[in-house]
This record gives structure tokens, sequence and C-alpha cells, in this order.
């Protein structure tokens, strides 16, 4: 299994462990997502029975006319920091989702927050010491890289072959980097047993090494037929390592003329072209040929010089007799957000779920995705560390990014994939900056910006605003503080009402604080619970 994140310090485990808690006493046996219902005793430091039939049937009360219920947790959170180690330097405002709309979430996540199972929590930019900006990668205009194209068709020609590639791979970071993402950890949702590596991939590697010792007789017969694919192999991205091109002796050396002499790709590109015209026209010259004969009835097929999309590569067929077999499923998981299946929405509908890697009848990975009114939101990866060779962390993000584009054909406006937090101040963590094109949320205005544009001033200091307008403010704030909706002893009444009837002034402060990091939207939608 990938490492887990470091845990919050103190005052953050309490927290998260206080919400475990009252979510085990409080949670309603066969529905999804409740953490409302009977049962709990009193007790040192527990609830009351009748304070918990209270609690829990107000929220199950006001949960089916406003989903989305919060309990705010007042002031910061302070806790060791999984990038830098720092042990206190990570500052972070939380509150715990009793449950949430997708529409809510997605609002809150373009307001910088983020979820850790049903602990949702915002970092402190300016304070924290390792500032963690949301970044969004746009698949509709992304192109995958030289290093992407790697790891696919190193996928591709394991299932095909069982060909083991160990190369170093530029995206490796992303699975052992997530390790200390917070916001990435998705620990109090799932539980996963992923296998070790089977035997039959132990018995593949064996072989191989077997394939390798018989393989060095044969390679004066099979040079020639090697050289000439040599064009394919240079393009597709493998290490050079898979590649054999005989070269020139080195001087002072005898050279073998039993073996072909060193062919350069042009020359190779050159035969192969004369050999296809000469299969097309067998009577012809070859010296313009095409230019003075009739073109046939079933010409040649002409190459585009596209190159190959995301999809072309990631479901690229494979041979009948492939070495192995990858499949892809799907369900719900255990989340704050409530499922939803408009009509007009994917067919899969909005919430959280789990993809399942299996290959060979054996699971490998575990993705946990958000899908969300106008993205996929990548929460977390779970993977068998066994397989770790075929680089899982960048294959199910562009596995995750091609779903995007299938959802977007059906759900117009679900044009994004959220990758979580861009911390440019740690190099393990880099890496999500290279699936491009991509953009950052400024910090203090909340608006997206290309990331082109942010990393010189990240350059300079870990904290930047990215809006280069100076007058422009945050559109989303809270406005009108006392139309915040508040549930208290049973009733929802605005903030402006409840507010009359409280006497301590930290009370205020609190719901202020709220209102200030959720948003006006925000915070007229959701129920803000008040004990």
């Amino acid at each position: 299994m990938a490492r887990a994140a470091s845990a919050p310090g103190t005052r953050g485990e309490a927290r998260l462990a206080g919400a475990e808690r009252l979510r085990a006493r409080l949670r309603a046996p066969g529905r999804r997502g409740a953490l409302w219902g009977g049962g709990g005793g009193s007790g040192a430091g527990g609830l009351g029975l009748g304070r918990v039939a209270f609690r829990a049937g107000a929220m199950a009360f006001w949960a089916a006319l406003s989903p989305s219920i919060v309990e705010y947790f007042e002031g910061e959170d302070f806790y060791r920091c999984g990038y830098c180690k720092n042990e206190s330097g990570s500052r972070s405002n939380g509150m715990w989702a009793h449950s949430m709309t997708v529409q809510d979430y997605q609002d809150l996540i373009d307001r910088g927050w983020r979820r850790s199972g049903k602990y949702v929590y915002k970092p402190v930019m300016n304070q924290t010491c390792c500032p963690q900006y949301t970044i969004r990668c746009r698949p509709l205009q992304f192109q995958p890289s030289k290093s992407h194209k790697k790891v696919l068709k190193k996928m591709l020609k394991f299932l095909a072959k069982g060909e083991i590639s160990r190369g170093n791979c530029e995206d490796e970071p992303m699975e052992d980097a997530v390790a200390g993402d917070f916001g990435l950890i998705n620990k109090l949702d799932i539980q996963c047993d992923l296998k070790t590596l089977s035997d039959d991939l132990k018995e593949s590697l064996e072989s191989e090494e077997k394939k390798k010792g018989k393989s060095s007789k044969k390679e004066e017969s099979n040079e020639l037929s090697r050289s000439q694919d040599i064009e394919e192999k240079l393009g597709s991205g493998e290490p050079s390592h898979s590649v054999k091109v005989h070269t020139a002796p080195k001087p002072g050396k005898g050279a073998d003329l039993s073996k072909p002499p060193c062919r350069k790709a042009k020359e190779i590109r050159k035969e192969r072209k004369r050999l296809k015209l000469m299969q097309q026209n067998p009577d012809g010259e070859l010296g313009g040929l095409q230019a003075r004969r009739e073109p046939s009835f079933c010409p040649p097929k002409a190459k585009s010089n596209q190159p190959k999309s995301l999809e072309d590569l990631i479901f690229e067929s494979l041979p009948e007799n492939a070495s192995h077999k990858l499949e892809f499923t799907r369900f719900l998981c255990n989340s704050p957000l409530e499922a939803e299946n408009p009509p007009n929405g994917p067919d899969c509908g909005y919430g959280s779920f789990h993809q399942q890697y299996w290959l060979d009848g054996k699971i490998i990975a575990v993705g946990v995705i958000d899908i969300l009114p106008y993205c996929v939101s990548s929460v977390y990866l779970y993977y068998d560390p066994d397989y770790s060779f075929l680089s899982l962390g960048v294959y199910s993000a562009l596995r995750e990014i091609a779903f995007t584009r299938q959802l977007h054909e059906k759900t117009s406006q679900l044009n994004y994939y959220y990758m979580g937090f861009y911390i440019h101040s740690c190099p393990k963590m880099k890496y999500k900056g290279q699936y491009r094109p991509s953009d950052l949320l400024c910090p203090e205005t909340y608006v997206w910006v290309p990331i082109e544009q942010c990393l010189p001033s990240l350059e300079n200091s870990k904290y930047c605003r990215f809006n280069q307008d100076p007058q422009a403010v945050d559109e989303g704030r809270s406005r009108e503080p006392d139309r915040l909706q508040v549930l208290y002893k049973k009733v929802v009444m605005p903030y402006g009402v409840y507010r009359k009837q409280q006497k301590d002034p930290s009370e205020e402060a609190a719901v202020l604080q709220y209102a200030r990091l959720v948003g006006q939207a925000c915070s007229e939608r959701m129920l803000l619970f008040r004990n």
C-alpha cells in the first residue's frame, strides 16, 4: 500500500477523532453517508441519549430540505507538515461535513477547500509553511507529454507481452509524493486490502530473464528486421535500453563483418518507402512513379502527422493472446457528498466513487474521485507497491483525464479535472504542473490563472496573489452575514435571528470567520449546525 500521510497534530487529531466517534454513535444503519440516527448512551465525554436523539432528529429532518449540514471548528488547526516536516508549521481551518450537495462542494473547492473523508479543510495560505494552491487541468485541450506517453506505452507493453521496463520516469513521484498530501488522503472513507505481487507475474519476471539469455544467440539473424523498426521505437518514448542499435566499432577495434553496418534513421525511412512503393507498383520505376501513373483503385492510406490522442494511447487494442488483462469498475463510496442523478447529468450521476483497477482478476489500485457539476476531482489513489513499476499514479491521472473528457460528451459543463493542491515549494509535488494546460486558484480573489503566469512569482515567494489587478476583490465574499443559515434546536434560521439569542462574543467571531471562508452563496445554502 502507498504510505499514509502524516496525521495532523494533537489538536487536529482530537477533532478528527471526536468527529469519528460522533459518526460512529450517530450513524444510521443502511443510510449511505448519514451521520444521524438513534443510539448512544451517556458517559464521560459522551452524549446523552436524549441529546443524541434530538440532534439526530434535527439533522435527519433538515437534510431532506437542505442536505448540506456542516459543523465548523473555530480558530485554526496547527499540525505537522507532511512536506517540509515542520512539527507545527501547517495551518488550516476545518469543518465536519455531516452531508453536502455536490454543488456546495464544487463552490467550496473553487474557494480553496478540500475534503479528506468528511473533514473539509482550507489551508491558511499566508501563514502555512507550505502554501497549497488548488490546481485544475483543462482536459479538452490536454495533450500528453513525452513522459506521459512513456507511461501509457509501458502499460500497453506490459499488458500485451508481459514486458517490464524499470526505467526512470519523470513523473514517477506522483505515487510517493502524495504520501504527505493531507488533502489527497481519504483515510476515513476506504480500506483496501491490495494483494501482493502474484505468482504469475513473478514467473513472467523469471521468464523475461531467460528470454534475454536466449535472445543473445539470435541477435545476428534478427538484427536487420529489428533495425527497420527503429523509427517507431525511437518515437515511442520507451527507455533507451529497450532499443538495441548497432553502432560503428570504436577505433582500434576490429569490425564484426558478420553483422550489418549501422544504418541511419533517414536511410531506413527511405528504404521502407521504396519497398512500399514497389509493393504498390511492381511494374513501375521508382523515380517519379506516383506522379506519372494513374491513381490506383485502392490508394495507400495517407499517414497523419497528428500525434496520437490520449484516448488512442489508453484504449489501443491488445492482441488476443495478451499476457495480462486490466479492467476497471466504479462504485459509490462513503463520503459527505449526496449522490445525485439529474437527467442532464452524467450517466453515473454525481457524487463520490471508487475506481478499481483489476489486473488478471486481482485488485492492484483504487482511485477515489468526486464527480461534481463542473469537474472530476481526484481525491486519492491507493495502489499495491509491487506494481509501482507501472507508474500507477501517472497512469491513473491520465485515465481520469480521459474519463473527464468522456463525461463532457454527455454533460457539456463538466470541463475540468481537479488535481488537489499544487505545492511549488515542495519539489516532489511540482509534478502536477506538468499536466498542461492547467490553472492555479488565486488565494485572495479566487479566480483561475494559467500556471505559466504564476510560476515566476512562485519562484520568488512561497505565498503569492496571482490576480495581477490590484483593485480586484473576492466577488463571492460574504456580504450579508445575517443571511447565513443556522440550524439550532431543530429550527433553521438566519444568523441575524440566531445572533440575538446569543451572549457569547466568541460565537460571533467564529460564525463570521466561517462566512468569510465559505463565501456568500454557500453560507446561504448550507446549514451551519450550532450546539
